[in-house]
């Protein structure tokens, strides 16, 4: 890796809804002590070795900054404050600009804040192999393998073996999330892999497929691009960032670009996307409970359990429930409508409860 020089960007803006109560806006998922630590110390703590720890960027909205240079003091003059959200593709193209600014190859490595990896050494060595794809001029993607018919995630479809790095494949399509019997199949028939939304490209490479395939994107960033490196970077990015359109950056460029690859990674990879995952770090007891915190469960099988210290939980006789318990809420709901839970939010902001939101 002497020769490659990673860029990486963690992207820490989003607002975890469906870890509601545990997850709020002014203490958003990533910030939630979930492995012990922060996900988001987490995320930029399995750096280390991949990159000189002045080459990480963490980007994110003006409310969680200070948060964020509290929790990654050494990584302070790294981290960039979105004036609006706009999703992942122009986030991306912002980090692009100034990596591409220090090193002409630079190498943008682009991870979400808030997931969990179980083996870092994996998980490395899977990035590492990204990057010599990627320094080559493809977009490169890790594609998790499945260990059960998912629902919650979108998928990559597997296409041949780059001749190059017969590890990697070309990306047949992405798939948006199936419903049940089609997670089946994806799983019986093996060349479906999870898409964990983390990603490696050149930065110029990126910048160059935003211009083709996101023009109006590509415009807001060539307003900014000729203040990188002075002082009027911050008020060029406040003027220009919020005129770019809000897009992702699988719309944008990934499920349009020729040029993508798929590394198939075995990482314990996990997404915490609601709190039935919570399974993923907690280990379930005989009866598949997955209880955090005091808590008695007789009789009850399947269920995920939240305890605040403190304040014990009894469950008698429940199958298949979540129940996460906070100092001003409670929810209680079925373990296979954890992903219902954002509606739960949605409900409390038409209400005009903002303090429990």
């Amino acid at each position: 890796m002497s020769d490659l020089r990673l860029f990486p960007l963690v992207l820490a803006g989003g607002s975890g809804t469906r870890f509601w109560p545990l997850s709020r806006r002014n203490r958003p998922k990533q910030f939630l002590p979930l492995t012990g630590r922060p996900l988001v110390v987490e995320t930029v703590a399995r750096l280390a070795g991949l990159c000189d720890p002045g080459d990480v960027t963490v980007i994110c909205g003006e409310a969680h900054a200070e948060e964020l240079r509290s929790l990654l003091p050494e990584h302070r003059e790294g981290i960039l404050v979105e004036p609006a959200a706009r999703g992942t593709a122009p986030a991306i193209g912002l980090a692009a600009l100034l990596a591409r600014a220090r090193h002409p190859e630079a190498i943008l490595v682009v991870l979400p804040s808030d997931h969990a990896i179980g083996d870092v050494e994996a998980f490395r060595r899977a990035i590492e192999g990204a990057a010599t794809i990627a320094a080559r001029g493809d977009l490169v993607t890790l594609g998790i393998r499945p260990s059960r018919p998912e629902t919650g995630f979108g998928y990559i479809r597997v296409g041949e073996a780059l001749s190059a790095e017969p590890s990697a494949h070309r990306v047949r399509a992405f798939v948006e999330k199936p419903d049940r019997e089609t997670a089946e199949r994806y799983l019986e028939e093996g060349d479906y892999l999870w898409n964990a939304g983390i990603f490696v490209f050149r930065a110029d490479r990126i910048l160059e497929e935003l211009a083709a395939f996101a023009p109006e994107v590509h415009a807001a960033l060539e307003a900014i691009r000729p203040s990188v490196g002075t002082g009027a970077f911050e008020a060029a990015v406040r003027e220009h960032f919020p005129r770019s359109p809000s897009i992702s950056i699988d719309y944008a460029v990934m499920e349009k670009s020729r040029s993508i690859a798929v590394i198939p990674c075995e990482c314990g990879w996990s997404d915490l996307g609601t709190f039935a995952a919570l399974g993923d770090l907690i280990p379930a007891d005989a009866r598949g409970n997955v209880l955090s915190g005091e808590t008695v469960a007789i009789d009850s099988s399947r269920n995920v359990v939240w305890a605040r210290p403190g304040k014990p939980i009894a469950l008698v006789g429940c199958e298949d429930l979540v129940v996460v318990d906070t100092e001003d809420a409670l929810l209680v709901c079925r373990r296979d409508r954890a992903q219902e839970v954002r509606r739960v939010v949605e409900a409390l902001e038409r209400a005009g409860r903002d303090e429990l939101v």
